[in-house]
């Protein structure tokens, strides 16, 4: 699969232009690269980038009773969520489902952005990202993603930098 050229500001679709928007007042260039299908696992979004799956960013909610938390994880790990836990102060966490995390991020699974949400949510961020110099995250459809350096990443999204996986 290869992907086609950037997507221009014209083009993009709302989700999309809202993606690069929020990258855009946050300090991050959010150039989204598409592809002719979809990407919604991490593994068909490395194939299609031509990356290691390290280097894709999983955004995942979970909740911690009925408060939506955004976790940044890399596409090689697993959510501990003993850990994750830990590390955002609470007392236990529970993956959303579909429906619950596109209400708190505006966005489906498998298009999630790291920016650009409907609602300001935590954000936690896998540290293993970090061993990366560049990393791909979603750009608000399942066929798009985009590029950034793992630590504007964290800066732009707000994320608190911490494991999430034992």
């Amino acid at each position: 699969m290869t992907p086609t050229e950037p997507l221009a500001d014209d083009v993009a679709d709302d989700k999309v232009r809202r993606v690069v928007e929020a990258g855009r007042e946050r300090g991050i260039a959010v150039e989204p690269v598409t592809f002719p299908e979809e990407t919604r696992t991490a593994a068909d979004a490395a194939r299609a980038v031509g990356c290691d799956v390290a280097q894709i960013v999983k955004s995942l909610v979970f909740t911690a009773g009925l408060s939506p938390i955004l976790l940044l994880v890399s596409g090689a790990n697993r959510v501990d969520v003993t850990v994750a836990a830990s590390a955002a102060g609470v007392d236990g966490l529970t993956r959303a489902d579909a429906d619950l995390a596109k209400r708190a991020t505006g966005f489906s699974i498998g298009a999630t952005p790291p920016v650009g949400l409907a609602n300001d949510l935590p954000v936690l961020m896998d540290e293993d990202l970090l061993r990366h110099d560049v990393v791909w995250a979603a750009a608000g459809r399942p066929d798009a993603v985009f590029a950034v350096e793992p630590s504007a990443l964290a800066r732009a999204s707000g994320a608190k930098v911490c494991r999430l996986t034992s």
